[in-house]
Order: structure tokens, then C-alpha cells, then sequence
């Protein structure tokens, strides 16, 4: 369907990589290679692995779910059987439903496991042996005097036996036991030099193989996240293309959209922690268990405090999963209304809208930050536990530890310190991570697993299951009563029998849309189908395509049906594509469609032919150029049946004429056609006329038979007041009303260059290279001023400083303890004093700490709550504020993105990048002190690698943006894919495309996986490099005390020191790669940033309210006289003029009806009016020149009916009166006048107003017109898509309630401007004609060709209607 031709991608390189490569990530190396040089482009990107093409994981777990539903469908009816006693089969009495979450533990449950038991095993043994040897070497310094030498060793040897012991019982558990015996060396003189060294090693080796361990796992782990995503957005897709209307009534585009953008990527989040929900109690065991060892009974009452903050975290995790779901809630419902603010955009501007709008929007925006607010608080606490807790659980064990009279010795502390380590990083960090985000993924997966079970068409009566693989043109519909009907000779007779057919929409509704419908239709028969608005028109076609499911009857349809909707349906792409949706290209037929569908003149004004690219919903093209386009597609598809909904109203009545005889009536000769219409001219050429009246059939027959039954055509459809409850929908609940067609009807652009290369759809603004510092100003500034951001940089400095302090003081404290018991000749008492002395210190460090850290945090978070809520009012101002000519270059998915996925980034993901690169950054500058401060020489490789790192950073930073970037570009697609599809389904299910949509979805998805997959496999490969000379520092540390030549005497050296300095050391290891990692995170969150500061200078409208001494008075204008003075437009500022040089005079209280082909300019001039687009020249109302005006005084004075109405979600009484400027009385009446009154004024209406037929949506914007009661009325074709009675009630409504105002009237049915006191007739932009219609006729001009197009009947009727009343005006002027 998407005719970009897919090139064949390069292989991935992680294919056929060796085991090797894939361990040190080698593989990545090309990419990051060309990543340097230059920005990678989407022809860079590499073909998907197959283990993740969306198409492979598609099927794998649509075929598990369809069990899964199938035993559910199974069960449910078992269920109903035996509602009595029997309980062994209904499995209990509770019928579960389908879990989604079975469904994927089935299909990747297994291979998870694995990966856990892997990391368990490594994980523990390795991470729990480091600070065994730590303690180990320290003891290799200790000043201890040779005299108490012989006492310490027996205590030491007994300590030594038992580590030795358990060094048998778990070889691996290596790296703590190495740290002890180290510390041993520096400590006492049990230890020689070369076990030190041993030792040393084996601190480093433990360091060494958990990189190994850890960053491949972590990559397997997240390409299963990715699966796992990619599985279901493919599910939900599928779904989606099953949708019955019922459950499209209850989801919106938005919602779904939603699913796919927001609750998937949980996936890619969540699993990471997924393991060490029990890793983590299981790590606490062992670690107590040799803590045990060391300090025994103070041990548990350290571990108790750590742990304790675990509930509270628990409890503070569960709180943010329930914001995290009201925050969903919210920025859906944002989203929602973002979005029909840009699709109305155009509506909006006319009416003066923007400032109610705006002040919804900040509403719900103001809502939605109240939740994220307390969301963000809740994250700030738990992001300053890690600051505090080991710190705390050290403090505890140590204080315990005293007072039972032990002596602290640096081995023993820093044994612990080390073992804290490990345990706050699994128990603090990722435990509870792991239970907030298992938590908010199951809310995600509930969410996802309610639309898997919304309900679906019945696919039964659509086509045979296990057909569907076959080739399109094998699938043969069958009946609905569920039995293949075999054709018998009564069959060949019917081609479509509806036999006492009764239907609803929806199920509450009291009245049924149609009632007991009997029709048959013979193959080949035209059948015509007319009834007034609301009358079931619509429904009775969406019977026949099985969209809306009967209640009652029979129904039986032999052959394939292709269906043009009433509101046509376009994706983004070629109009050719869009012809040929999915079928062969045959030059012969299509060219012949295209004559017949009269769309060969406007391919050769398209700037590209049939190439040209059509935006989302056909934005580019006129509502004629799209009806006909759709209309092309249905009869290109060559199928037995056409059911046609009203597809002439849109297009001028020559054209409509030549369609309808060449292309319904001849092309199409000897198919079956439905066709539903409100032009009576056509009536006579039809076989058969089916009157429908309310839901049921009025009356049947032949427009002679139909005649003599006194049937009056005109009056045929007599308004009856409807019911309340029978909002009946005719025309399907389109979802959206598309963008005004005709924004440029690129028609008027004559570009004979058809052979130009292929067109460019405007690309999206991906801005390259670095974020500048302009935009982190930017976003700085809109947190609060300098005073501010600097008092918070000084809280997180002070933070720092106290944790780093405490570190820093415990060394020397121990190493004071050891002096003591080394010169025991000291003083008793002066000593003691020193002891509570330093643990008074030491708790003031501690409680500080935890202050200062907690401050910090919920002062950060609220400047940053600041920052978005500024960014985003900024960003909807400009917006709300733009030119036409941004929404028609940009779709309005790329807006919408910047609304939600952009502020969602902003909202939440920005600030913890931004505080964890505070809070790392100064961790490993306190990290770096210390450590110097124990050993100066170890500043020189602290140097070293921080340059090495800064390299490997500049590196993995310039290809880690483009791809994120890339990863956003590939993303749209996949989005706009799905909202294309939701809003053309009854057109897709139709044709049976849902196959090939599905493959083009897959495409999309495959092109982002594999932009992911580049992403993820860098950034393990960035991390994995980071770490690896973060083991080499570590190495420098360790041996750095056993080489320097003045230690050559064991224990000169203070235990203290070597301690700090190793344990901090091993700190950095995970923690420096994190904070790398979070920097060049919190770069790509400030793309986000970046891209929402982009909006807010796009070029934005003149101002709204005119400067003081140009402002109009209030009653202005009086009269309504508009002048257009050379006025000539064009859409963007590059291309030719639209209209060109117009000059002609309107005036007051005239009716003036504009006719001309299609893409003449006719809307092009509501555009100059209105100012929506460039002008050269001026327009003068009342002596007024406009363009010196503000645009909301002047365009609040034009009242407009546009082409395609604008209704928005909420009550009708908003509908008409956002503003609530009117008293109820007026609207009523309003109400009244344009027979709607049966509403009421509190009736709902859904988004689009899908829920009114497109009738009843113009009469309600008949009814704005009414209440503002405007001096100037435009009506852009608001007739098209109504039958002739609700055209006749809004024809005489404007006459008596517009009778003084001026009137222009842009027609395609002449019968509406006939009567009108001058035509204008527009050609190309020009005015070529303007004069009363009678006038003209006898001028033989443009018009008369027109009229005489209409057919030689027709054009009798309207010259005699332009001569009476020339003739009744002149009598009346003499």
C-alpha cells in the first residue's frame, strides 16, 4: 500500500557475529564507526533479526491468544449450559478471562527464565566474593607490634578457618573474601606480600567477570522486552482491523494510538528489574549470613535497617502506579483534546475560538500536572534513599557493633562497607524499581488485554477462517445466517436478499435504526436509495457490508462488494496507491476508471499526476477531487456488488452528471449497484428506487411506478420531528472531520511538468548534531529564574559534601581505633572520650545527610514541574496561534507527537535523567577526592581514563542521538498507520485488505525494530567499554598500595586508607557507566525539549485584536459591503498564486453565488476572506481595509457554514456557544429554526460529532450562524451532503433569517445559486464572470456552458428559474 519501494536492507551484524564479538559488542563497532562521521540516515538501518520481525512474533502470539480466547468463547458457553450444580466443568463457578498475561508467559516465558537462573548464579557468587578478599588484604596493613602479634593471630587464624571453610563450600563467592584478605596484608604480618597480591586479583577478577555477566544478560534481557513489545503492538493491530462498531464507539483513535505509544513501552522498562524480585531476598540471606560471621549479632540489626526501607518504598511505589494511571487517564483525555483542536484548527480560526479552546486545554493540562506533581515527589524520596541508606545501615551496624565492647577494625568495616554496597544496589535500587514497574506493567497489560477483548465483527459471516491465507481473489464471503448457502437457482435470481432485516448501532438504544427490512436484488440491477437525513440510509449499506450486525432476520450476499464511503477515506499516499489499494496495476482498466471517474483533468493539474502524494485524510486535494478518488477505488476493485454512499453530492453537477452516466451507468453495466443518493435528477435512470423513511421502507418501485403512486420527488422526504433516542447515524461514524478539503486545491496550480521525479512528503523537523546550550537554557529559564536554579545547585552540592564527609571520617576514625590499641600506653580516659566523641560526629554526618538529601530532591522536582507546565502553555499558545500553511504541512500526527510523546518525556522521564546526572556527577567527584586523598599518586591514572572516557563518550553521543532520533522518525509512521486505519475501516474490511495492511504495519514496525534494536545493542556496547576501564582503574587502585616502594614493610600503611580507597573504587564501577549513560539519556530527553522549543517560533498569525486607533467600532460592519481590490493568494510563500488579481465589488445585502469547476479557487476565496493564507492586495468591508484589522474583530464578524462541519466532543449547548455568550432563549430558538430541537441542547456529541448524521452536523452549524447573526453569512458548499428536504429547509432558513445580511454561497448544485442576485464565476483563480445569472446566460459565456453540462432538462429549469427571477427584481427596482 505504502508505494516507497523497500530496498533490501543490509544484514544485521549481530547475525552470524561470534560468540566473542557478542560478548565484547564488537558488532556495534560499524555502526559507531559511521555514527562519527556522519548522521545516520534510515537507509543505514539494518534488516530485523528474524526472532524480532513483527510479522513472526505477530503470528506466534496471535495463535496462542486465539486459544487462549477460544477455550474463554469454550468455557462461557460451557458456562451457560450447566448454570445447575455441576461445577467440574465450568472449572469453578468464576469464568476467567483470556490473560494476556498467560499469552506471554507462554510464548516467551521460557527463554526469561533462563536468563534469570544465569544471572542469579554469576551474579551472587561473584558480587559477594569481592569484599571478602577486600577484607582480606587489608590486614596486610595493620601497625600492629609484633609483641600482641602472637594474641591476634590465634583470633584471626579462627576467623581464617572458617573463611577457608566456606571458600570450599562456594568456590565463587570470591570478591569480598579477596578484599578482606587484602586489607589482612596491609594490616597485620600473617599475610606475605605475595598472598596480598593474590588477593589484589582476585578483587579485580570479581569485578572483571560481572561486566562479562551483566552487560550481555542485560542486552538479552531488553531484546526480550522489545519481543515482547513488538508482539503486542502487532496484536493490537490485528485487533483493531476486527473492530466491531460497537467497540469503536467506545475507544477513540487517541486511545488506541495511546496503547501503542505509551503502555508497550513499559515492556522495554519493566523486565530489566524483572529478576531481582527474587534475586534480591536471595542475595540478602547469603550476605547476612557472612556478615554473621564478621560482627555477629550486629550484623542482623544493620541488615534490619536496610530492609526497612523496603515496605516503605513498596508502599511509596504502589502510590506512584496509581498516579501513573490517573496520569494515563489525564493525558489521554489531553491528547484528546489536543488533537480535535488541530484537526478543527481551520473551523477554530474562523469561529474565534482559540481562547475557549486554549482554556480547556489548560484545564486538563492543569489536572493532568497536579498528579504528575505528586508523582515526581514520590520519585524524588525514593531517588534520595540511595544516597542515605548504606550510609545509614553502616552507621547502625557499626554503633552496634561498639557497643557490645568489639574493637572496629578496618577490615571488618570496610568488609561491611562493601557488602552494603552490593546489597543497597539489588535491595534499594532494583528491587524496589522492579516491584514499581512489574506494578505499573500489569496496570499496561490489563489495559492492553481490555481492547483484545472488545468486541469483534463476526468474522464467521465475513469469510472462512482457514481461507484467509488464500490469495485475495479466492475469498468469498459468505451469508450471515452463518451456513454456506449453496446456489440454487432462487440465489442466481438474488444477488443481496435481506429478509425482515432489523439492526441498531447500539445495543442501549430503545429504537432499532432499521426496522424489518425486506429487499432483494437481482445481479445487475441499479437500485437507488433515498430517504431524508437520518433516515438509515447509511445503515442499511453498512448492514449489507456486515459492519453492523442485524438483531433480527436473515441476510444473504453472494460475490465480492466494493464500497465508496460517504465521507471518502484516504491514506498517505500516491492518489494511485490510494486507487489501487492493494490490486494488481492494470494500465487498460485503470486508465478507463480514471476517465470514467472524470479524474484524468485534475491529474494533470496535480503538481505530480497520480503520483502526487495525498496528506493524511487527502488533505491536499478538493472534496471533489477526493469523493472521486474514492469513488475510482471502489470501481477499479471489479467486483460483483458496488454499494455507492451518496458519491456525486460532493462534486460540481456536470461533473456529477458525466460520472454518474458514464461511470454508474455505463462502466458499470451488468454489476449490481446500491446506490444512495440525494440527487433526484438521476432517479430516472435508475432500475429500481427504495424509499426509506425513519429505518423502514417506505415505498419501492420504478420512478414511474413510484410517480403514479403520487410520490412527489421534491417533497418526497416530508421532516418528520425524530424521536430523541433515534440519533440514527447515517454516513458511518466517520472519526474525524478531515481538514477543509479544498485547503489548496493544487488543481489551481496548472503544472504541466507532470514528469517530474517522484514528490517529497515534507519531511519531519529532525534537528542534527548537538542540543545546544540554548535549549537547556531554555528549559532552566522556564524553571524558575537564576536565584533559584542556584540555590537547588547548592543543595545538591551540600548533599554531596556531608555523604562523601561521613565516608571520609569513618577511615580515619578506624584508623584512629587501631593506633589506640597499638600504643595501649596511652591514657585510658582520654581515649574513651574520643570514642563517644566520634560517635557523636558520625551522627551528626548521618542525620544531615538524609535532611539535606530529602530537601534537595522536592525542591528539584518542583522547578522542574515549573519548567513543563511553562513549556508546554508556551508551546499550545504558538500553536493555537499558527498559520494555516503549518497545519497543511505538518500532519497532524507530528503535532499531536510533540503534545503527548514529547511532553510525556518532558513531564516525567526529563527530571530523573537530570537529578541522577546531578547526583553521579557529584558522587564521582567525591569518589575521586577521597580516593586522592588516601594516595596522590593515584590522581595520575584517575587523569587517564577520565580522558579515555571522554573519547568513548563523544563517540557513543554522536551515534546514540541520530539513531534515538531515528528511532522517533520510524516511530510516527507506525502510529499514523493505525489512526489511518481506525478511521477507514468500514472502507478496508470492504475490500478485504486487512492482510495487506497488516504486512505495511509490519513494515513500519520492522524499520522501527530495527532503528531499537541498534539502540539498545550501542548503548550495552557504550556500558559494557565504560565498565571494562572502570576494572582497569580499579587494578591501578588495588595494586598501587602493594607497589609503592616506602609500604615494602607490612603495615606502614593505614588499613584505613587502602580501604576507602578500594571500596569506593569498586563503587564507581556500575555507578560511573550509569551516569554516563544518564548524560547522554538526559540528552536525548533535551531533544524533547528541543523539539517542543521548536513549536513555539513558528510563524504565528497576525495579531488577534487590532491596535487602539485601528479597532473598527462595535457595530462595524453595518452594512456588509466587501470590496476585493487586487487581491491575489497564495498558499506558500515559494509556489504560484492560487487566485490571481481579483477585483469586484459585493454589496450590502446582496446574494452572491460563486460557482466554477473544481479547483477554481472557489474555497481559496473563503480563505482570502478570512485571511488564512497570504494575500497581496486588500479586502475592504465597509470601508475597512481588513488586513489593517485584528483577525479576531474581523473574522468574529463573518459567520461561515463550512464544507465539512466542525462539532467537537462535549454537549451541543458548547457546540454552539463555547463561550456561553448567549442566553438559552436564543439557542433554543436557534434550535428551533433549524428543526433540531428534539435534541435539546444537553444532548451529547461525540468527538467529530461521529454520533449526527453529516445532515444533522451542517444544521447545527446552521445554528451557530443563526445565534451569531452576522452581518456577512459565507456558505461553502454546506449543501452538498444533505437530501434535497434538509437542503430546502437550510435554503429557506437563509433566506428569512439572512434576508439583510450579505450572502455568498459557494455552490455545486446550481439549482442553490440560481436565484441568486449575481453569480461569479471563477476559473483558475480568476474571476471571469460576475453578474446576475440571467444576464449571463444570455452572454453565453462560462456559465451557460455549465448549465448546459447539467443535461438539456436540467438546463431549462435553471434558466427559467435565473429569468423570473431577473424579471421579478427588475419589476421590484422600477
Amino acid at each position: 500500500m505504502d508505494g516507497k519501494v523497500q530496498h533490501e536492507r543490509k544484514k544485521n551484524p549481530r547475525e552470524g557475529a561470534n560468540p566473542l564479538s557478542a560478548i565484547t559488542f564488537a558488532f556495534t563497532l560499524p555502526t559507531f564507526w559511521v555514527g562519527c562521521h556522519r548522521e545516520l540516515e534510515v537507509n543505514d538501518l539494518y534488516r530485523p533479526l528474524k526472532e524480532h520481525t513483527s510479522n513472526y512474533l505477530g503470528s506466534k502470539i496471535s495463535k496462542i491468544w486465539q486459544k487462549e480466547y477460544q477455550a474463554y468463547e469454550k468455557q462461557k458457553l460451557l458456562n451457560g449450559e450447566k448454570d445447575t450444580g455441576d461445577r467440574k466443568y465450568s472449572g469453578g463457578k468464576k469464568l476467567k478471562e483470556p490473560s494476556l498475561i498467560k499469552v506471554l508467559v507462554k510464548c516467551f516465558g521460557a527463554q526469561i527464565m533462563l536468563y534469570g537462573i544465569i544471572l542469579a548464579v554469576l551474579e551472587i557468587s561473584l558480587r559477594l566474593s569481592q569484599p571478602l578478599f577486600l577484607g582480606l588484604l587489608i590486614r596486610y596493613y595493620n601497625p600492629m607490634k609484633p609483641i600482641s602479634h602472637t594474641v591476634m593471630t590465634t583470633s584471626y587464624n579462627s576467623s581464617d578457618s572458617q573463611v577457608y571453610k566456606t571458600e570450599d563450600a562456594m568456590k565463587p563467592v570470591l570478591q569480598p573474601i579477596f578484599i578482606g584478605r587484602m586489607l589482612q596484608y596491609f594490616n597485620s604480618l600473617t599475610v606475605t606480600k605475595d598472598e596480598a597480591y593474590l588477593y589484589a586479583a582476585g578483587v579485580i577478577l570479581c569485578s572483571v567477570l560481572l561486566i562479562f555477566v551483566i552487560h550481555p544478560y542485560m542486552m538479552g534481557i531488553l531484546h526480550m522486552g522489545m519481543k515482547m513489545r513488538i508482539a503486542c503492538c502487532t496484536l493490537i493491530y490485528r485487533k483493531a482491523l476486527k473492530l466491531s462498531r460497537t467497540a469503536l464507539g467506545e475507544t477513540t483513535i487517541g486511545q488506541a494510538v495511546n496503547l501503542l505509544s505509551n503502555d508497550v513501552n513499559r515492556f522495554d522498562v519493566a523486565i530489566i528489574h524483572l529478576h531481582y524480585l527474587w534475586i534480591g531476598p536471595l542475595e540478602t540471606l547469603i550476605i547476612t549470613y557472612f556478615m554473621y560471621n564478621e560482627v555477629q549479632i550486629s550484623a542482623f540489626i544493620g541488615v534490619a535497617i536496610l530492609l526497612l526501607f523496603i515496605p516503605l518504598q513498596g508502599y511509596l511505589g504502589k502510590k506512584s502506579s496509581i498516579f501513573r494511571l490517573k496520569t494515563a487517564i489525564r493525558t489521554d483525555e489531553r491528547v484528546r483534546l489536543t488533537n480535535e483542536i488541530i484537526t478543527g484548527i481551520q473551523a477554530i480560526k474562523m469561529y474565534c475560538w482559540e481562547k475557549p479552546f486554549s482554556s480547556l486545554v489548560e484545564r486538563a493540562r492543569r489536572r493532568e500536572v497536579n498528579v504528575i506533581r505528586s508523582m515526581s515527589l514520590i520519585r524524588g524520596i525514593i531517588m534520595s534513599f540511595i544516597m542515605f541508606t548504606t550510609r545509614l545501615s553502616l552507621f547502625v551496624t557499626i554503633l552496634a557493633y561498639i557497643s557490645y565492647d568489639n574493637k572496629i577494625t578496618a577490615e571488618k568495616v570496610f568488609m561491611l562497607q562493601a557488602y552494603y554496597n552490593v546489597l543497597r544496589q539489588t535491595m534499594t535500587v532494583y528491587f524496589p524499581q522492579g516491584i514499581t514497574q512489574m506494578a505499573e506493567l500489569l496496570v499496561s497489560v490489563k489495559r492492553l488485554q481490555r481492547f483484545m477483548l472488545y468486541e469483534e465483527i463476526n468474522y464467521a459471516n465475513r469469510m472462512p477462517e482457514s481461507n484467509q491465507e488464500e490469495s485475495n481473489n479466492e475469498k468469498k464471503t459468505n451469508d450471515a445466517t452463518h451456513e454456506k448457502v449453496e446456489l440454487n437457482n432462487d440465489e442466481k435470481e438474488h444477488i443481496i436478499k435481506l429478509t425482515n432485516a432489523s439492526a441498531k448501532w447500539l445495543v442501549y438504544e430503545q429504537e432499532d435504526t432499521l426496522k424489518n427490512i425486506n429487499i432483494k436484488v437481482k445481479p445487475g440491477e441499479l437500485v437507488a436509495v433515498v430517504g431524508q437525513v437520518g433516515s438509515g440510509k447509511s445503515s442499511l449499506l453498512n448492514v449489507i457490508l456486515k459492519e453492523l450486525p442485524l438483531k433480527s432476520g436473515g441476510i444473504e450476499i453472494n460475490g465480492k462488494i466494493a464500497y465508496a464511503s460517504q465521507e471518502p477515506w484516504l491514506f498517505a499516499g500516491s492518489v494511485r496507491q490510494n486507487i489501487l489499494f492493494g490490486k494488481k496495476m492494470d494500465q487498460f482498466r485503470y486508465d478507463r476508471v480514471i476517465k470514467v471517474c472524470q479524474l484524468k483533468r485534475d491529474f494533470s493539474l496535480l503538481p505530480y499526476g497520480d503520483r502526487t502524494i495525498v496528506g493524511e485524510r487527502g488533505v491536499s486535494l478538493s472534496g471533489g477531487q477526493r469523493a472521486r478518488i474514492n469513488l475510482a477505488r471502489a470501481v477499479y476493485a471489479d467486483t460483483e456488488t458496488y454499494l455507492l454512499d451518496d458519491p456525486l453530492s460532493a462534486v460540481d453537477a456536470h461533473v456529477g452528471k458525466h460520472m454518474f452516466e458514464e461511470c454508474i451507468v455505463k462502466y458499470l453495466r451488468g454489476k449490481t449497484r446500491i446506490l444512495v443518493t440525494h440527487q433526484l435528477q438521476y432517479l430516472r435512470s435508475v432500475n429500481r428506487i427504495i424509499v426509506l423513511k425513519d429505518g423502514a421502507i417506505q415505498a419501492e418501485g420504478t420512478y414511474n411506478e413510484l410517480a403514479s403512486m403520487g410520490i412527489d420527488f421534491g417533497r418526497l422526504l416530508e421532516n418528520q420531528p425524530e424521536d430523541e433516542e433515534e440519533r440514527t447515524a447515517s454516513g458511518p461514524p466517520s472519526r474525524t472531520t478531515s481538514r477543509n478539503a479544498s485547503i489548496s486545491s493544487l488543481s489551481s496550480l496548472k503544472s504541466n511538468t507532470t514528469d517530474k521525479d517522484d514528490p517529497v512528503e515534507v519531511a519531519e523537523t529532525r534537528t542534527k548534531g548537538k542540543v545546544s546550550g540554548k535549549v537547556y537554557g531554555g528549559y532552566f529559564r522556564a524553571g524558575g529564574n537564576w536565584c533559584v536554579i542556584s540555590t537547588i545547585t547548592l543543595l545538591c552540592v551540600l548533599a554531596q559534601l556531608s555523604a562523601s564527609g561521613s565516608d571520609f571520617f569513618i577511615s580515619k576514625w578506624v584508623n584512629m581505633e587501631e593506633e589506640k590499641y597499638a600504643n595501649k600506653t596511652l591514657n585510658d580516659d582520654s581515649m574513651e572520650s574520643w570514642d563517644s566523641r566520634n560517635v557523636y560526629v558520625y551522627t551528626g554526618l548521618i542525620v544531615f545527610t538524609i535532611v539535606i538529601t530529602l530537601t534537595r530532591s522536592v525542591s528539584f522536582f518542583t522547578a522542574c514541574m515549573k519548567a513543563s507546565i511553562r513549556l508546554h502553555d508556551r508551546m499550545f499558545e504558538c500553536i493555537s496561534r499558527a498559520t494555516m500553511r503549518f497545519f497543511n504541512t505538518n500532519s497532524s500526527g507530528r503535532v499531536l507527537n510533540r503534545f503527548s510523546k514529547d511532553m510525556g518525556a518532558i513531564d516525567e522521564l526529563l527530571p530523573m535523567a537530570l537529578i541522577d546526572c546531578l547526583q553521579i556527577g557529584l558522587s564521582l567527584l567525591g569518589i575521586i577526592i577521597v580516593v586522592g586523598t588516601t594516595n596522590y599518586w593515584l590522581m595520575i591514572p584517575t587523569v587517564i581514563i577520565a580522558v579515555i572516557f571522554y573519547y568513548i563518550r563523544v563517540a557513543y553521543l554522536a551515534t546514540s542521538r541520530s539513531v534515538k532520533r531515528l528511532e522517533g522518525v520510524t516511530r510516527s509512521p507506525v502510529f499514523g498507520h493505525l489512526s489511518a486505519t481506525l478511521q477507514g475501516l468500514p472502507t478496508i474490511r470492504a475490500f478485504e485488505a486487512s492482510e495487506i495492511l497488516t504486512k505495511e504495519f509490519d513494515q513500519h514496525q520492522d524499520l522501527h525494530s530495527s532503528a531499537w534494536y541498534i539502540f539498545i545493542s550501542s548503548s550495552r556496547a557504550f556500558a559494557f567499554w565504560l565498565d571494562f576501564f572502570c576494572c582497569v582503574y580499579i587494578t591501578f587502585v588495588a595494586m598501587s598500595f602493594l607497589l609503592q616502594p616506602d609500604y615494602d614493610t607490612p603495615g606502614s600503611m593505614k588499613g584505613g586508607d587502602v580501604g576507602l580507597a578500594i571500596t569506593q573504587s569498586i563503587g564507581l564501577t556500575g555507578m560511573f557507566q550509569w551516569g554516563m549513560r544518564q548524560s547522554t539519556e538526559l540528552e536525548n530527553q533535551m531533544t524533547s525539549v528541543e523539539r517542543v522549543l521548536e513549536y513555539t517560533n513558528i510563524e504565528s498569525e497576525p495579531p488577534l485584536e487590532s491596535t487602539p486607533e485601528k479597532k473598527p467600532k462595535e457595530d462595524w460592519p453595518q452594512e456588509g459591503k466587501i470590496d476585493f481590490r487586487n487581491v491575489s493568494l497564495r498558499y506558500d510563500p515559494a509556489e504560484a498564486p492560487v487566485l490571481k488579481n481579483l477585483n469586484f465589488v459585493i454589496y450590502p445585502q446582496e446574494k452572491i453565488g460563486i460557482v466554477g469547476r473544481t479547483g477554481a479557487g472557489k474555497s481559496s476565496l473563503i480563505a482570502a476572506l478570512f485571511r488564512l493564507a497570504d494575500l497581496d492586495g486588500h479586502i475592504e468591508i465597509d470601508g475597512v481595509k481588513t488586513n489593517e484589522i485584528g483577525l479576531h474583530d474581523m473574522r468574529s464578524k463573518i459567520s461561515i457554514i463550512p464544507q465539512e462541519p466542525f462539532l467537537f466532543s462535549g454537549s451541543l449547548r458548547k457546540n454552539l456557544d463555547p463561550f456561553d455568550s448567549y442566553s438559552d432563549n436564543l439557542l433554543w430558538q436557534a434550535l428551533e429554526e433549524v428543526e433540531l430541537k428534539e435534541m435539546g441542547l444537553e444532548a451529547h456529541v461525540n468527538e467529530g460529532g461521529s454520533n449526527l448524521s453529516v445532515g444533522q452536523r451542517q444544521l447545527v452549524c446552521l445554528a451557530r450562524a443563526i445565534v451569531r447573526n452576522n452581518p456577512i453569512l459565507v456558505l461553502d458548499e454546506a449543501t452538498a451532503n444533505v437530501d434535497p428536504n434538509t437542503d430546502e429547509l437550510i435554503q429557506k432558513t437563509i433566506r428569512t433569517k439572512f434576508a439583510k445580511c450579505t450572502v455568498l454561497t459557494i455552490a455545486h448544485r446550481l439549482n442553490t445559486v440560481m436565484d441568486s442576485d449575481r453569480i461569479l464565476v471563477m476559473d483558475a483563480g480568476h474571476a471571469v464572470e460576475f453578474d446576475a445569472p440571467h444576464l449571463l446566460i444570455e452572454k453565453k459565456g462560462f456559465l451557460n456552458n455549465i448549465i448546459n453540462e447539467t443535461g438539456p432538462a436540467m438546463a431549462e429549469v435553471l434558466k427559467e428559474v435565473a429569468r423570473r427571477t431577473y424579471e421579478n427584481r427588475t419589476s421590484t427596482a422600477l
